[in-house]
């Protein structure tokens, strides 16, 4: 099968490599499409430990079951599915409790085995989520990300009457916006260098700003919870520094392994942080749910590109992709 093949840094060709093998209960899906992670951009640059080349990534994706083993009953050729990527142990005191993104045999496709950047991907059933006949293979391809942002924002217990900023208009940071707005949030400030990615933000109906002093001392401060989607100390720090006393925090960037933070500070005025990871299963159920009743949508601001491109589409994430949030790859058009 062509599978696009993470051969070093900045090294990806298109490859001729085997069918994927099915353990029982698995199943194989032909991929339609997939989109490029942030994630994924480190691991094309060599600053992923999880990425080690040779390897297909990919997990963000949507596509048709293509045949199912013996051991797997629920589903059938022909069905249009999405994929929970995040393959875990479903036994451990974590996953019985409904916080599978916390097992310690977790896996993930496209990182420790082989992901959808490929004509095919074996994957558990049990990962499998069945599309409702309204969601597209596009916007099933975001119910991922999505996912991680119905977990973020899950963690910091919004109210309606919260103000929240958010750190990075990335897709994360624009989806974790349209999900706070699903939990009744009001407005949202976001943060970001990219004018572009701000211009998506606002039509969105958030309040875009390259800094805070943009809106006035008043509104500058003072906010109930932050998020960090961009995962470096300047914003790490900010997010702190922005919320009041007793406000929340979420870490969920992972640009930068290490930060230095104000703890003293954060100790005298008892700001919470956490981090958040990934998301469960009930997020990742809920976060399709809500793409199918039409809460949550950035096709406006996707782009389409055959697999065969996905080296020039790495590229342009990296050298600054303009009012783009996302590229999606194309594997077959069935």
């Amino acid at each position: 099968m062509k599978a696009l093949v993470y051969e070093g840094p900045k090294l990806l060709n298109i490859r001729d490599v085997p069918l994927p093998g099915l353990q029982d209960g698995e199943v194989l899906v032909r991929v339609a499409l997939a989109g490029i992670c942030g994630s994924e951009l480190s691991g094309y640059l060599g600053h992923n430990s999880l990425r080690k080349p040779p390897l297909i990534m990919g997990h963000e994706f949507a596509g048709v079951i293509e045949r199912c083993t013996p051991g797997e009953s629920l589903f059938r050729a022909g069905d249009r599915v999405t994929v929970n990527p995040l393959v875990t142990c479903g036994e451990c005191s974590y996953c019985a409790s409904g916080r599978s993104q916390l097992c310690a045999d977790r896996s993930l496709l496209g990182a420790h085995r082989p992901g959808a950047f490929a004509e095919f991907v074996a994957v558990p059933g049990s990962n499998v989520y069945l599309l409702p006949d309204a969601v597209s293979f596009g916007e099933a391809a975001y119910t991922e990300p999505f996912a991680c942002a119905v977990h973020i924002v899950r963690l910091l217990a919004l109210h309606p009457s919260d103000r929240l900023i958010i750190y990075g208009a990335g897709p994360i940071g624009l989806l974790a916006m349209q999900a706070a707005h699903v939990f009744g949030a009001g407005d949202v400030v976001i943060v970001d260098r990219n004018e572009a990615r701000l211009e998506i933000a606002r039509e969105l109906g958030g309040i875009g700003v390259t800094e805070l002093e943009q809106l006035g001392p008043q509104l500058g401060s003072g906010f109930d919870a932050a998020i960090d989607a961009v995962g470096a100390g300047v914003t790490r720090q900010a997010c702190v520094k922005a919320v009041r006393r007793d406000g929340r925090v979420v870490f969920t960037g992972l640009h930068e392994p290490d930060s230095v933070l104000p703890i003293n500070d954060m100790i005298r005025e008892e700001i919470m942080t956490i981090g958040a990871f990934a998301y469960s299963a009930e997020d990742f159920a809920a976060a399709l749910a809500w793409i199918g009743q039409g809460k949550v949508n950035l096709s406006p601001w996707t782009v389409t590109r055959p697999l065969e491109n996905g080296a020039e589409c790495f590229e342009r994430l990296i050298g600054g992709p303009g009012k783009i949030a996302k590229y999606l790859l194309q594997v077959e058009s069935r």
